[in-house]
């Protein structure tokens, strides 16, 4: 794909869609063939360009519709274009909803210019950049969640628990379930090792 990237900015906010277009306008590497202040003024755009963009730089909270709700349409539009959102929010919600309509990275607006940059040249190049902040949230998303309690521990062990959470001591725990001290203890290291912890403290953090 030969050089200058024709690239499309969209941001609504006059100040950094200035800042975006002074900088990224001047790369040599990309070419600003539309700087607009709404996904309205791109769809509008779009069926004319002489050229399609692509690369399309799309802030999320844009006045009428937003990012999101455009990118099924600009999918039809500009089938080839690479799609970074820009956003200054890093909820889970709006990253998985962008992905999952096409977009191909999602940046925070904090994202330093030459760090900008350099995530629209390695979409090109078939990444998927993020933003730190957004790739743990997607790392997060995906990490094997730790089963509860109730999904590893026998009945009795979970009535032990609750007896430990409450501050019982085992001695107090065996006293209020009729049972030895002998075997709240077993039934505690039990517990311990299911939970992968190794003190009262350790499972009292575990279960917050």
């Amino acid at each position: 794909m030969t050089l200058p990237y024709r690239l499309v900015i969209i941001e609504d906010d006059p100040t950094v869609r200035e800042l975006l277009h002074d900088y990224l306008g001047r790369q040599p590497e990309l070419a600003c063939v539309l700087v607009a202040d709404s996904a309205e003024a791109l769809l509008a755009w779009l069926p004319d360009a002489v050229q399609p963009p692509q690369l399309i730089l799309l802030d999320i909270h844009l006045p009428g519709r937003s990012g999101l709700d455009i990118l099924p349409r600009l999918r039809q539009l500009a089938p080839t274009a690479e799609v970074v959102m820009q956003t200054v929010f890093e909820d889970s919600a709006s990253i998985f909803e962008a992905l999952r309509r096409g977009a191909s990275g999602y940046l925070l607006k904090s994202t330093p210019l030459p760090a900008l940059k350099a995530a629209l040249l390695e979409v090109m190049q078939g990444g998927a950049p993020m933003s730190r902040a957004v790739a743990r949230q997607v790392l997060a998303h995906f990490r094997p969640r730790p089963l509860a309690p109730s999904a590893v521990l026998t009945e009795r062990e979970q009535e032990i628990v609750q007896n430990l959470v409450a501050g019982l001591s085992e001695k107090q725990v065996a006293q209020q379930l009729g049972i030895s001290v002998q075997t709240v203890h077993s039934h505690s290291k039990s517990i311990y090792r299911k939970l992968h912890v190794s003190s009262r403290s350790e499972l009292l953090n575990s279960l917050r």
